[in-house]
């Protein structure tokens, strides 16, 4: 039997309304924002994830996907979305559109990685970006004040938000150096990770989460005493907007990012209910990435959380079951049938969830059915229906039935479904 690929899984029809209740949350959330929705394809040329991500990373250097197509072109699965959002700003010049463009994403990315709880090689992320002429951290703050109110709103409240920063290309230059410094006694009895980072990209030695390296990367710097006075200015208006707006945070000096283009602000948000590997989602700037990147100078800040991850730190009164029909119609009969599939076709087009069966069984079990699918009501069509040209509808909740013409069932139906009707539901 053909299983699922290791590293990824089917999400069935009973798990979709909780991943429907993320992502309809996140438009609406992000739309207040002003944030708009796009779509990027799933692979992208490599060069792109390369020059972007970083080629000594971890995500480009082990855990891309990357194959060679028939034309010999050098191909990658997204393992993240901002470069690809970034190269889709330059394209179509989106700088045109305004000083500041936001941009929100959902949809599957691919690393190859070890499967764990919450993590897979083929995984879900929801992003935004806010790419633009400016650097004003008011823009750093409201991105994160919407994460906040997105997460708030899903009723995530076990959480806690980490804030750094991890300087610019002046500043960062010597913090590495002086890093490299504290740590060089140590990187011998590191593990092996840290010792590769240490000779290619030292900042990531403080992303480490083996438990034997912690007491050496608590005493290394902390890169916010080595910001240059500008980046200092930036953090600490950052911080101000933050408390201005009531979103209390935790100063967490060796936070980095692990993708190569992060500058400035840096920042994660953790959920208690998610075990040791707690974050949510995390996010930060990126200054120069446009740059990067063949396009014109331009700003950018942005967030990505693992969908996956989200589930699990929902609390569990955010299950939602998947919406019930509104009819089940159990027909006797060649001739009940044909009206059956006309009633339904005339019900559907009003926009009610009907149900029926295509083998032909005793009422008994068509009711039994109706009930199992948690239709709110069921109707009847037999050779008396059929001859008094009145349908039996039956309430499924009270089991009260009338006798009503399919006009008028299809009229009680219909104001069923109305909005003040549903609200009652």
């Amino acid at each position: 039997m053909i299983q699922t690929v290791r590293g990824t899984f089917d999400i069935l029809p009973d798990e979709l309304p909780r991943w429907r209740l993320v992502e309809e949350t996140a438009r609406a959330v992000f739309r207040c924002y002003g944030y708009r929705e796009i779509r990027t394809p799933i692979f992208e040329r490599t060069e792109l994830f390369a020059r972007s991500v970083g080629e000594e990373t971890d995500i480009v250097a082990k855990e891309m996907y990357t194959f060679t197509d028939r034309s010999g072109e050098r191909l990658s699965l997204r393992p993240e979305s901002t470069a690809s959002v970034v190269r889709a700003y330059i394209q179509h010049k989106m700088w045109t559109w305004g000083s500041v463009v936001k941009l929100f994403y959902m949809g599957p990315h691919f690393r190859y990685e070890r499967p764990q709880k919450g993590r897979f090689r083929q995984f879900h992320q929801i992003g935004a970006e806010a790419i633009g002429h400016t650097d004003d951290p008011a823009i750093d703050a409201e991105l994160i004040e919407m994460v906040e109110e997105y997460l708030e709103r899903l009723g995530v409240r076990e959480r806690a938000l980490f804030l750094n920063s991890v300087g610019c290309a002046q500043c960062r230059p010597a913090y590495v150096r002086r890093l490299k410094e504290a740590l060089a006694g140590a990187i011998p009895r590191m593990c092996e990770n840290c010792r590769r980072r240490y000779e290619v990209n030292p900042l990531r030695i403080l992303d480490c989460k083996v438990e034997d390296d912690q007491p050496f990367i608590e005493r290394a710097p902390a890169l916010v005493d080595h910001l240059c006075s500008a980046c200092a200015a930036h953090f600490e208006a950052l911080r101000r907007h933050l408390d201005a707006r009531g979103i209390a945070y935790r100063i967490a000096p060796r936070l980095v990012r692990g993708l190569d283009y992060y500058t400035r602000t840096a920042f994660e948000i953790t959920g208690a209910r998610l075990g040791a590997q707690n974050a949510i989602a995390g996010g930060g700037r990126y200054d120069g990435l446009s740059e990067l990147l063949g396009g014109p100078p331009a700003k950018g800040i942005g967030f990505a959380l693992g969908v996956e991850r989200l589930l699990l730190a929902l609390p569990e009164e955010a299950a939602v079951a998947d919406e019930a029909p509104d009819l089940y119609i159990a027909y006797l009969g060649e001739a009940a049938r044909q009206h059956a599939f006309r009633l339904a076709r005339r019900l559907r087009r009003e926009g009610l969830i009907v149900l029926y069966d295509f083998e032909e069984r005793r009422l008994r079990r068509l009711m039994a059915q109706a009930d199992r699918v948690r239709a709110r009501y069921a109707v009847l069509i037999g050779e008396d229906e059929l001859a008094a040209g009145r349908y039996t509808l039956r309430d499924m909740r009270t089991g009260a039935q009338e006798a009503l013409s399919e006009d008028a069932l299809v009229q009680k139906l219909v104001a069923s479904r109305s909005p003040s009707a549903s609200a009652s539901r």
